[in-house]
């Protein structure tokens, strides 16, 4: 399962959604708005994007994951519009046989998202600027199961 939404996420649910008997392990990933970016104040985010294009990319990774992975079920959401400091904005839940499956299934999503997903995020600050952020590839990410 992939989506978009404005509307805040249900991780709880979306682990729950993932469980299966088979499966040993489940990891949820959440990414949350920082109050705090490289010492410079945050006070909201906007998120936006080309849905369609950001859609088929989540079942672009969705597909990765399970054909690299053991996978029992599998959830990406991202939020889109105004997040303030603590809300979840990416939600990210895999169930696999074994834990290192399911932390590497995870974190190899979260990190091709970031990559090759067109949503796209304004930092706002305190004195009313903002600056758009174009997410890079954080260093030692892994490109393969």
């Amino acid at each position: 399962m992939h989506a978009l939404t404005t509307q805040p996420i249900d991780y709880d649910a979306l682990t729950q959604q993932v469980r299966r008997p088979g499966c040993g392990a489940v990891v949820t990933f959440l990414g949350t708005v920082r109050d705090l970016t490289e010492g410079v104040e945050t006070t909201s985010i906007d998120y936006d994007a080309y849905p369609a294009m950001a859609e088929k990319k989540l079942g672009q990774i969705e597909d990765e994951v399970r054909e690299r992975w053991p996978v029992g079920d599998f959830a990406i959401v991202h939020r889109l519009g105004n997040l303030q400091p603590g809300e979840v904005s990416v939600a990210v839940a895999v169930s696999c046989p074994h834990r290192a499956q399911a932390f590497d299934a995870c974190r190899y999503a979260i990190e091709r998202l970031k990559v090759i997903v067109p949503i796209w995020k304004k930092e706002n600050r305190p004195d009313g600027t903002g600056e758009w952020v174009h997410p890079q590839p954080e260093a030692g990410a892994p490109r393969s199961g």
